[in-house]
Order: structure tokens, then sequence, then C-alpha cells
């Protein structure tokens, strides 16, 4: 796999992410920007309409005058208070929708990659970096392109009336300005690599946090609960340390502005102070000067905050760029299909490894359609990764794996995972309707068909117990299921997709015997017809399979009719079945 730099993004990055996901929302960002400069056309008429009423006050004006003044300066704080309210509302709908999508897009590509990627990543760390990473992005997204030009042309119309009033106030707040952006533009980048400590802190306490969870009822079993919680509060205070450190370095900006805004504002009130006493100036205008420079204050820290928005954003940019730069180490397929029916298998000299250790080498072997192979081996010795290449999980390290003669690496996804279906001892059910969790979602799918099948696998009187029927929603990971229950439903899943090749991984192996008997008429259903790999942790299992194949040390040790290896006694499997009733795993170790 290959990914950028995290942290390290350049401007036209910026640019690529703001085409690809604010460019479909161009309608909405353009008035969201009419709102906000109308928004500024009134910031910078409001303190005339005082100075107007000051100096119209210290000369004994008309009350009419002052009172309509009055009534102008209200009218347009109210206008004021609606444009910004309607522009932060725009603002937030562009802001959720472009990184909303931005989540569907990197959900998308993390589904794509190969499962090194996602083995070498708790789910906890995945929801950090999808959707933790995203949601820093939200007000760059929305506002940091509107805001930051808005602000700099609030800042220039203010200097520009300051010079048209009094050129020594524009002079000095025009210089002024200028030291504190120039100050601003070199500390930019200062909290990035903290905030990209911050950011990975995060993913790795969600991840810490999920593991635990996870594995509650292991540890509260086992008596680690002391444990676990020592080592929450060292990921806690792990988490606390760089989130200050990144707080600390982004607050340096903020704490240093605010000491030049401290001399602008001494500054400001003796130009001010000079001028009156000097007869130059009125005291209205003299008030129009300090409100001015009080309003400078303002976009320059808006400015201030986008930067350090943008220093948050580079930091969220840059790992979201990595995943999005992360490439698959399965090569491109060139969009073979399959055929339908039955599958042949076939393993040409096929070796694979798992970070350096080799779990399959050079393994080669064959199986005709419609024939059931039973795969045993003791724990290690390279069943599982069997199944994973013919999933296309993984590629082989080298060799070839073949479906009805074509190359699976060379096959269309969609229809490996169409001709291959795979039921495990761990069932996954989705918080869905019963119909969308046999379906996966597919609605073309009638349901006369899905009640014609629960009805085959003896499930018509758990369906009649649910009070919606196939609308019934199920709570996620077989909550409120049997395992029995949960196995068949499994089932049912295949079945409605009809694979030719049917991968079992010895389902029946947490069952009661009842529901086990159930279970064994849905598998001998499912087999007709069909070419199937039975992984096998009991040797009952097995006694349907019409080939066994022994594994160990991530070659074949033994592979023929199982009838002729049970009656050999100087085969492995018959030894195996002559060893009683002890687990597959330890006769294996003792090699009987």
């Amino acid at each position: 796999m290959t990914s950028k730099s995290e942290g390290d993004v350049s401007l036209k990055t910026y640019l690529g992410l703001f085409r690809r996901y604010l460019g479909p929302q161009w309608q909405k960002a353009t008035f969201m920007a009419l709102l906000l400069l109308l928004g500024i056309g009134l910031q910078l008429v409001v303190p005339q309409i005082l100075r107007y009423f000051i100096d119209t006050a210290q000369a004994g004006g008309a009350t009419s005058l002052l009172m309509r003044a009055a009534l102008i300066y209200l009218a347009v704080a109210v206008v004021n208070q609606l444009l910004g309210a309607g522009a932060t509302y725009y603002g937030a709908d562009v802001g959720w929708t472009a990184t909303n999508y931005m989540r569907r897009d990197l959900a998308e590509h993390c589904l794509k990659l190969d499962m090194s990627f996602h083995t070498a990543r708790n789910s906890g760390e995945m929801i950090e970096r999808i959707d933790g990473d995203v949601t820093a992005l939200s007000d760059f997204f929305s506002q940091f392109s509107v805001r930051l030009i808005g602000a700099s042309l609030l800042l220039i119309g203010i200097l520009i009336l300051l010079w048209l009033e009094t050129p020594l106030a524009g002079a000095g707040l025009s210089v002024f300005t200028v030291l504190v952006l120039l100050f601003l533009v070199r500390t930019r980048k200062i909290a990035v690599p903290s905030t990209v400590l911050e950011r990975e802190a995060s993913a790795q306490h969600f991840g810490f946090i999920e593991e635990r969870l996870a594995g509650l009822e292991d540890i509260r079993a086992n008596g680690g609960g002391e444990h676990a919680m020592r080592r929450f509060i060292l990921s806690m205070r792990r988490y606390y340390q760089d989130t200050r450190r990144a707080w600390l370095m982004r607050s340096f900006i903020w704490i240093s502005s605010f000491g030049l805004f401290s001399i602008g504002d001494v500054m400001t009130l003796a130009i001010a102070t000079y001028l009156v006493i000097q007869g130059k100036i009125s005291l209205g205008t003299a008030y129009l000067v300090f409100q001015y420079m009080l309003m400078l204050r303002a976009p320059i820290e808006q400015i201030t905050r986008q930067l350090q928005e943008l220093q948050k954003a580079a930091a969220s940019i840059g790992r979201i760029g990595a995943l999005f730069e992360t490439s698959s180490s399965l090569s491109e397929p060139k969009g073979l299909s399959l055929t339908s029916g039955a599958q042949a298998i076939s393993f040409e000299n096929v070796s694979f490894s798992y970070d350096d250790k080799a779990i399959l080498k050079n393994l080669s072997f064959q199986l005709q359609p419609g024939k059931v192979l039973g795969l045993l081996g003791r724990t290690g010795s390279g069943k599982t990764t069997i199944t994973r290449l013919l999933f296309r999980l993984y590629d082989p390290n080298s060799g070839v794996v073949r479906l009805n003669g074509t190359d699976v690496k060379e096959a269309l996804a969609s229809e490996l995972h169409l001709r291959v279906g795979m039921v495990t001892q761990e069932v996954q059910l989705f918080h869905a309707s019963v119909r969308d969790n046999l379906t996966f979602f597919d609605p073309t799918i009638p349901d006369e068909k899905i009640l014609e099948l629960l009805s085959d696998l003896g499930l018509s009187t758990w369906l009649g117990t649910l009070s919606e029927g196939l609308d019934t929603v199920l709570e996620g990971g077989s909550a409120g299921l049997s395992a029995g229950e949960a196995q068949l439903l499994a089932f049912a899943r295949v079945f409605l997709k009809d694979p030719g090749l049917v991968i079992l991984d010895e389902p029946s192996s947490r069952l009661d015997p009842a529901t086990e008997k159930q279970l064994e008429r849905a598998i001998q259903k499912l087999l007709n017809g069909r070419t199937a790999i039975i992984i096998a942790h009991r040797l009952s299992t097995v006694e349907r399979a019409d080939e066994i194949m022994i594994l160990e040390d991530g070659k074949v040790i033994e592979h023929d009719r199982r009838e002729k290896l049970a009656s050999d006694p100087a085969s492995r499997f018959y030894r195996l079945l002559r060893a009683g009733n002890l687990d597959l795993d330890e006769r294996m170790v003792t090699g009987v």
C-alpha cells in the first residue's frame, strides 16, 4: 500500500477538495457569499450613523433628526443580524452536505481496500478517521473561503474609510494591520504538527475503547477490569496531553493577536485624542475612528480564526488525503465474468504470507464442480486463508486461484461475490428489517421467495412471532436471536444469493443437538447441486464430504476421496477417525 504524508498539504490539495465537494453546491455557496457581503456593507455604514448622531447631538440638532438616526441604526442592526443568521444557516448546510459526501467517499474507498489494511486497524480508529477527521472540516468547507474573503474586504473597506476621514489615523492603522497580518502569516503552520498528533491520539483512543467494549464479557469473566481501567487511564492521559499541546499551539496566535490589538487600541485613542485637541476632527469623527479600530479587530480576528481552522483542516486533510491515496495491494481485475452453476476450484502452486510469515507454501489442488471438500487441519494450517483467497480478500504472493478456469484476480468483484457464498460461526446481522438482513438490501427479491425459503428452513414459526413479519427491525450483532436462528438466517442469505460455491466454516459448532439437526437439513439442501468446502473442527461435520484434504504447515499432506481415506489404515484421516472423541485440533497435535 502507498499513502501520502499526513499534514503535508499543498494548495492544489485544498483547491481539489473545494472543486470536488463544494462545486456541486455553487448556488448555495454563492447565495451565502452574497449575504455575507451585504452584511459587510452594513457594518461599514453603522459607524457613520453613530458619528452623525453624536455630532448632531453635540451641535444641538433637532430631536427628529436624532430619532431618525436612531431608527436607521436599529433597522440596520436588525437587517445585519438577519443576514448573519441566513449566512450561518446556508454555511452549515453547505458544510454538512460537503462533509457527508466526503464520508461516503471515504467509506466506499476503505471498503475497496484489501484485508491487510483492515486487519491493521480496529473499527474505533476507522470511525475516528472517517467521521472525526471529516467533522473537523465542516466549518472549513462551509465558511473558510467566504469568511476569509469577506473579512479581507471588510478590512480593506475600513482602512479606505479611515484614510478618507483622517490620513494620520488611516496611515497608523494601515501599518498596524500589515504588521499583524505579517505576524499571522509567519505563524500560520505552527499548530499543524501537534494537531496531526491530536487527531491520531483521538483515533487511537476510540480504537482502544472499541476493543475493550467488544471484549467486555471476557474482561469481566477473567477479572481484567482493573487492568483495563489502568490502560484506559493511560489512553486518556495520552489523549489529554496531545490535545492540550495542540490547543496551546493553536492558542499562541490568538494570545499574540490579543496583545497586538491592545497596542492598537492605545495607539488609536492617542491619535483620536490628539486630533480632537488640535481641532482637526469632531468628537463624532473621533468616535468613528475608534469604532473603526474596534471593527478592525473583527476581520483580523476572523482571519486569525480562519487560519486556525486552516491549521486544523490541514491536519485533517492530510490524514484524509493519506487515506484516499492508500491503495489496495489487490491488482485491478480485467472484468471477466464467471460462469454460473457449480464452480470448479483450482489452486496452482499458491503461496501466501501474512507479514512475512508463510501460511501457504506452493499449494496445489483441484475440486470438480458439484463436489464437497472436507478441509481439515489444526489452527494456523491455512484453512481460513484458502477461503479468503477464493473471496479475493487477499491475492496470493505467487500462483493462481481459479474458479471454472477463470483466474479470480481477473474476475469482476460483483461476479465473484455472486458466485461464492459463505456461512461462518459468527453471524453478523444489521440493525435493519428481516427482509434487508436476508437480501442485503436488494429490493428486487420478492417476498414470496423469502417466505418460501424461511418455511423450508423451519423458520416460519419464528417469523410468526415477529410483530411486523419481514418488516420487523432486528438488533445489530444477532442480539435477540438464538444461535440457531442466527445461523439459519445466514443460510437463508446464501440460498437467496444462489452461489455456485459454498464455504461452510463449521456453522453448527456452537449449537445444541436439536438445533443442529435442523441446521443439518438446511446444509443438505444448500449443498445440493453446488460445489462446497467445509472447514471442519469436528469430524462429524465432514461425513457428507466427497473428498477430504488435510493441511499441515501450509501444505497438503493428504487429499483423496473420503471413502478411500477412511478405509486406508495408512492414512492420516483413518487414524483421526479412530482417535475417539478427542477435539480435532488435539488429534492433529498428537499426530493420531
